[in-house]
């Protein structure tokens, strides 16, 4: 008898941070499935818990840090055997959390996520692992259990960060930029529309720089005509666009394409030039005011999701008070807002006139408030319209569901009504009756 049959040991996963990261565990959970483990959803159901780490800011680490904290009472309880660390976290500060943490049984780094059935067989046996290869190690075209509902998933196009932003420490944790064959991206969308997937969203730290590594230029647009031809994906989203990498080739595939939403999220992080010269990025708030005109322009409707970072070191008020002027004017569709972490052996870590903790929040805080206000008027002007929209869910009377709009997760939806049952991942016509905050409220046609 081999060890797969004696032995059906439950693991779970928490995957925190962001969707790339996700879908890291999801290859790992493929892998213990395939090897004899039974998944299972609750930490006190399983043997072995897998914390799939971010470690990108503070609030992330601190997060994953008391995520292992909270999952170490289980064990101490003796509920569960063994624990097991993954993801940026611990690739970036390694031994460190055995040493701080001594429930811990496993930690690995992102080059060891292939072997994570050995590390996990070892853990139930009460080996400990550390373990840290080479971060190219981690495949980038692998097999997966997918942990999203049915009818929506992430694709991976690529994997690790060139940029090298002043403030980012996923280059280092990471390793550097890898582009996805375009066959084995094609493939993979085929696979998941297979099993019922209608909506793909599509992922990597710099998606409009995939296959520049690769094929000699940047190769997105190619791509997204390829995978639109494919049967069963009603949806292609995109995320994590830069703004210097929009081409007009992309813009009008995103414009002449039915299946791809109109919808893109541009991570701009700031308007002020200096300060985006700091962050070691390029542009500014006229550059991209070009490009947002531009792209609205070709691409009827278009929502555009984007992300700032306040507070960064020597950020002054005027140059806080330009970029609220610049989200004024631009009146994003979705807006996310971060204050500056400093984070080790990064460059902006150690600059002089670090911002004030306090000031950083004040200023986040304003900034969404202007946001608050530019989605309730697009919210408002959305009343009577009729969109497509995929359902997601059904709670307390009322299905819930999204436009092209939205984006699952981190954006907001519809809250409607309908005379008829609908079943999870169908499409349907729905009209916009009211709204409520950053929610639409609306009636099925």
């Amino acid at each position: 008898m081999n060890w797969k049959m004696n032995n059906m040991l439950k693991v779970g996963m928490i995957s925190l941070g962001c969707p790339k990261n996700q879908v890291d565990g999801e290859a790992m959970l493929y892998k213990l499935i395939n090897a004899g483990f039974e998944a299972v959803n609750e930490i006190e159901n399983s043997d072995i818990m897998i914390i799939n780490t971010c470690g990108f800011i503070d609030a992330a680490k601190k997060e994953a840090i008391e995520t292992i904290l909270e999952v170490a009472e289980y064990k101490n309880a003796g509920l569960i055997t063994s624990i097991v660390v993954t993801g940026c976290l611990a690739e970036r500060y390694q031994d460190e959390i055995l040493k701080e943490m001594p429930e811990v049984d496993a930690v690995i780094g992102i080059g060891a996520n292939n072997d994570i059935v050995k590390v996990c067989q070892k853990a139930a046996v009460g080996i400990k692992t550390s373990f840290f290869p080479n971060k190219c190690n981690l495949s980038i075209d692998e097999k997966r259990t997918l942990s999203t509902p049915s009818h929506w998933a992430y694709l991976k196009i690529a994997e690790g960060c060139d940029n090298r932003c002043s403030y980012c420490a996923i280059p280092s944790i990471r390793g550097k930029f890898r582009s996805r064959k375009m066959e084995a991206v094609i493939e993979e969308a085929k696979e998941l529309a297979s099993k019922g997937v209608k909506e793909v969203i599509l992922i990597a730290q710099d998606t409009t720089k995939y296959g520049l590594d690769l094929y000699g230029e940047y190769k997105l647009d190619v791509l997204l005509k390829e995978l639109v031809k494919i049967e069963g994906v009603e949806w292609f989203r995109l995320y994590y666009c830069y703004p210097q990498r929009i081409t007009e080739s992309l813009i009008n595939v995103i414009a002449n394409e039915e299946k791809i939403c109109n919808y893109i999220d541009i991570p701009l992080q700031h308007s002020d030039k200096t300060v985006l010269k700091n962050m070691n990025r390029v542009g500014d708030g006229e550059e991209y005011s070009v490009l947002i005109s531009k792209m609205r322009e070709s691409i009827p409707g278009l929502s555009i999701r984007t992300t700032f970072m306040v507070g960064f070191p020597g950020e002054t008020d005027e140059q806080f008070e330009n970029l609220c002027k610049f989200v004024k004017k631009e009146k994003f569709d979705k807006m996310g807002c971060f204050t500056f972490s400093p984070e080790e052996d990064t460059p902006a870590y150690s600059m002089d006139n670090q911002i004030d903790e306090n000031v950083k929040l004040h200023r986040e805080e304003l900034l969404m408030e202007i946001q608050y206000g530019i989605t309730e008027e697009a919210n408002k002007s959305r009343v009577g319209n009729v969109y497509k929209v995929i359902v997601d869910g059904f709670e307390d009377g009322s299905y819930i569901g999204r436009s092209y709009l939205d984006s699952p997760e981190i954006d907001s939806g519809i809250i409607f009504k309908s005379d008829k049952k609908l079943n999870i991942g169908e499409f349907v016509n729905v009209k916009i009756t009211d709204y409520n905050g950053y929610d639409l409220l609306g009636v099925c046609e």
